[in-house]
């Protein structure tokens, strides 16, 4: 755990690095683009600052005050991310827009381009490393941090791009209109964000893919039971939570029903280790009267 808290803060460095950088060569050259750059790198930093802290408290054990754990901490921080990606946007926009009606000359294009490709280096690497970490913690935060990244280095390509169409062709307006394009890609990049960290925070149920591989793990064992119902699943941050209505037979110890639940929970974290599941025993007898009383 304390190697991919680390990976975090190297994320937090090196979007601070590039910040200041982006910074003063944009104010330096004149590129609105590459003050665009600089503006989406500063919500990166952001971003970066807020997934350290929600993993920290994510990584909290349940406590009385919250039994389920902290798991929403990196959903919460996943959100607020996506917002700010949005405001980064809109200010960007404004900002061309204003470089679009008042064009003027971009000095030292070729300083611009150094630090886009540098930034587009360090970052590719960085979103590597903390996208290697997700995967392994399935951490919704540190994946939003990764994309953050991830969209960073193909910002800085383009910007770096329309630097040098700009320099050879001395079309001045592809500046703001690439700072532009920059700003509805990272807005498209803050809607898949949305609909990743988000729907957990409303408690909504797994993917029909995933609740496949449940459904199909828990048929496995389809010959020691009767019938399953009342399935449900939501996910919190890094934690998946899974509970269903178990039938089985009139005749079946209280020794031999547990042991069945703990095979079909072994089953199941197969695929998903972070998994809390709970399984309600019901008798056969119950099945039965609920029958009779409706009938």
């Amino acid at each position: 755990m304390k190697s991919h808290t680390n990976i975090t803060l190297l994320s937090i460095i090196s979007n601070l690095t590039m910040f200041i950088l982006k910074l003063i060569v944009g104010f330096v050259t004149g590129s609105v683009a590459i003050i665009s750059e600089a503006i989406h790198t500063s919500m990166d930093l952001f971003a970066s600052i807020l997934t350290y802290f929600s993993i920290q408290i994510a990584r909290q054990p349940a406590d009385k005050k919250h039994p389920y754990g902290h798991g929403k901490a990196e959903n919460l921080s996943g959100t607020v991310e996506t917002l700010l990606i949005y405001v980064a946007g809109i200010w960007i926009i404004i900002e061309c827009i204003d470089k679009l009606r008042h064009p003027a000359e971009i000095t030292l294009p070729f300083l611009g381009i150094g630090v886009m490709l540098f930034g587009a280096l360090v970052n590719g690497i960085v979103g590597y490393l903390v996208k290697r970490s997700a995967d392994k913690l399935g951490s919704v935060a540190m994946k939003s941090n990764a994309l953050h990244l991830t969209t960073d280095v193909l910002t800085s390509l383009g910007v770096a791009v329309s630097l040098l169409l700009v320099h050879y062709t001395g079309m001045l307006w592809l500046d703001p209109v690439i700072g532009m394009l920059t700003a509805l890609y990272i807005m498209y990049e803050a809607t898949v964000l949305l609909k990743e960290s988000f729907p957990p925070l409303m408690d909504s149920r797994l993917s029909t893919k995933e609740e496949l591989l449940i459904t199909d793990a828990i048929e496995t064992y389809q010959s020691n039971y009767i019938e399953y119902h009342d399935f449900r699943t939501r996910r919190a941050g890094t934690e998946i939570y899974i509970d269903f209505h178990l039938i089985v037979a009139q005749e079946i110890s209280v020794g031999r029903a547990h042991e069945l639940c703990d095979e079909i929970e072994y089953s199941i974290q197969q695929h998903f280790s972070q998994a809390e599941i709970l399984i309600h025993i019901e008798p056969e007898s119950e099945v039965l009267n609920a029958d009779f009383t409706h009938s």
